[in-house]
């Protein structure tokens, strides 16, 4: 093989390797402004663009054993979106460039070496964002705490208030 290609091929294996994601799109018909403007997007996500042809992605990809299931969505003109942390706000970016300019689809995915169709790409674009789902998790996490202390609480609550209503009745 070409040392050039080689080289390429490099490149694309070590954003996988230090990827828990990627991501291939579509790109046909984007003009270079529109392109510009969703990598600007994606960098604001710690997320990376970047178009290498099909026969290269697809070698790396086989390189760091991905599951098969990916060759069949590399096919027209792709580009891949690697990142270092939040699958889910690289994903909403695609897919609001995607409505805005009816250009760029979500073709699928890998999370943690795990294939993803366009639908769960979609479907993760559509969660909350991560500070919102770390919040509602404390919330379920302190429930059962909160709820042991009301429990252990009312006996002596309720006492109180017979005690208070006893009292106002003795004063009336």
């Amino acid at each position: 093989m070409n040392a050039d290609k080689q080289l390429i091929i490099d490149g694309i294996l070590e954003r996988l390797n230090s990827s828990p994601f990627v991501i291939v799109t579509e790109y046909t018909g984007i003009t270079v402004k529109q392109f510009s403007e969703l990598r600007r997007r994606l960098r604001e996500t710690g997320a990376r663009c970047e178009v290498a042809k099909n026969s290269f992605v697809k070698r790396a990809f086989h390189a760091v054993n991905a599951p098969t299931e990916i060759d069949a969505t590399l096919k027209g003109q792709n580009a891949i979106v690697t990142g270092e942390s939040d699958i889910c706000a690289a994903a909403k970016v695609l897919r609001d460039f995607a409505k805005e300019s009816s250009k760029g689809a979500i073709r699928s995915g890998l999370l943690d070496g795990v294939f993803l169709s366009a639908d769960d790409v979609r479907g993760l674009a559509d969660l909350p964002p991560r500070p919102v789902l770390l919040a509602q998790l404390l919330g379920v996490l302190q429930a059962p705490g909160a709820k042991l202390v009301r429990t252990i609480n009312e006996p002596g609550t309720a006492l109180a208030r017979v005690l208070k209503a006893k009292a106002d009745k003795d004063a009336a």
